[in-house]
């Protein structure tokens, strides 16, 4: 099946994965879940408790593609067939709007600086909206040639990027309003886009050609550029079991931590991988698996390298990779290239025995903080805090936002 043919990237992309098993809709206004969670203490032992997970409904009809969080406590979210919602920080709907066209909402964005300012990409239309007045744009860009996928916007707040299905990332001047860059050297849909922090000319992407790119906007050509399928000859710390299917690595988000330098990739073929740019080329630093099937979100949290990812095998897990980042940055040892696994021969009790050791189990094996069934396929992932406590947000195929505390964690 094409890939690049179905009408929405967000719909074109669940066709990929699996259906979920399960099926929850809400149908009351606040909606408590107690889900299984798994703790990992950094002895490795597990300790299983419940979170209490909070649905927030009674905005949408159909399932939410997207979500954003200004730094005034507001939530927006987007959802199928041009709907638009803004949340107050209980949960509380504040506004609504549909756009016409009723083209599917794939991405929102609050301004950092102007907290009632809202971007939100619906078809190939970018709308800048005020908050408190939902029902009329400020204004509409019409820049992009196929359907939005993801928008970014830098920390200057003078430049917007907007990923396409034709692979396309337009790079919009907002003084301007005109577009200053054109980026094509995707060869499939760029399913994500993120402006690095602290560096407002700087950004990566990834795509379903499964390629990660890092550019500088003083060039209209990628700085880098890394396959991720070529990369699948690397053994990584899960086996493939007989008859298991093996997916190809279609990257479906990126997300850059606070820093700048570090940033994620989550794909299709369950892996999460981790890169450090170092100057104009990239290094990547270690790669896990936690997913039974696809990674359709990583998002860093803010000032810290635990990641979140969440999944088509409808499990949301936190991760904390501080540890392997910032022992790899003290090593002088390039990690560009990982090595196969590798036989080491070992005697024990006057035996010669052959272990399997790979490079994940000489660093310590990554293992999730926190994996959560959340049950339903994520379509994306969100920290913030809420009544100054953090929180995961969650938008998957229902109609409703899910939102689960961190504070016990």
């Amino acid at each position: 099946m094409s890939v690049r043919r179905a009408s929405s990237a967000r719909r074109r992309a669940q066709r990929l994965r699996h259906t979920s098993l399960f099926s929850s809709p809400c149908r009351q206004r606040y909606q408590c879940l107690h889900t299984r969670a798994q703790l990992r203490s950094s002895d490795s032992s597990s300790v299983f408790w419940a979170i209490m997970a909070v649905k927030w409904t009674g905005g949408h009809s159909s399932p939410i593609l997207c979500l954003n969080a200004s730094q005034e406590g507001l939530v927006a979210s987007g959802a199928e067939g041009g709907d638009l919602m803004v949340w107050g920080e209980d949960g509380t709907p504040l506004g609504h709007t549909r756009f016409q066209g009723a083209d599917d909402v794939t991405s929102v964005l609050f301004s950092p600086s102007c907290p009632t300012k809202l971007y939100a990409s619906h078809g190939e239309t970018i709308s800048l909206l005020d908050v408190r007045s939902l029902k009329v744009s400020l204004d509409h860009f019409h820049v992009n040639e196929e359907e939005i996928n993801c928008l970014s916007l830098n920390e200057t707040e003078n430049l917007l990027a907007s990923a396409d299905d034709s692979g396309a990332i337009k790079i919009l001047d907002l003084e301007n309003k005109k577009v200053s860059r054109s980026l094509k050297r995707h060869s499939n849909i760029c399913s994500s886009v993120a402006f690095r922090p602290q560096r407002p000319q700087s950004l990566v992407s990834c795509g379903l050609d499964m390629q990660v790119m890092l550019w500088n906007l003083q060039k209209a050509r990628p700085l880098w550029i890394t396959n991720l399928q070529e990369d699948e000859t690397e053994e990584m710390e899960s086996p493939q079991s007989p008859g298991q299917l093996l997916n190809p690595a279609l990257a479906h988000s990126v997300s850059v931590a606070s820093c700048g330098n570090i940033f994620s990739c989550g794909a299709e073929d369950g892996k999460v991988r981790i890169f450090r740019v170092v100057g104009v080329k990239c290094e990547q630093e270690l790669g896990f698996k936690g997913h039974t099937l696809g990674v359709s979100q990583v998002c860093f949290l803010p000032e810290s390298y635990m990641l979140l990812t969440g999944g088509n095998d409808g499990k949301i897990m936190l991760w904390d990779v501080s540890s392997e980042v910032e022992k790899k940055q003290k090593s002088p040892t390039k990690h560009t290239h990982r090595k196969k696994t590798k036989k080491a021969a070992y005697t024990k009790q006057g035996r010669n025995t052959h272990a399997l050791v790979t490079d994940e189990e000489e660093h310590g094996k990554i293992l999730p903080k926190l994996s959560v069934e959340h049950g339903e396929k994520v379509n994306w992932l969100l920290s913030t805090k809420i009544k100054g406590y953090q929180n995961i947000l969650v938008a998957d195929q229902t109609s409703c936002v899910s939102v689960y505390p961190l504070k016990a964690f």
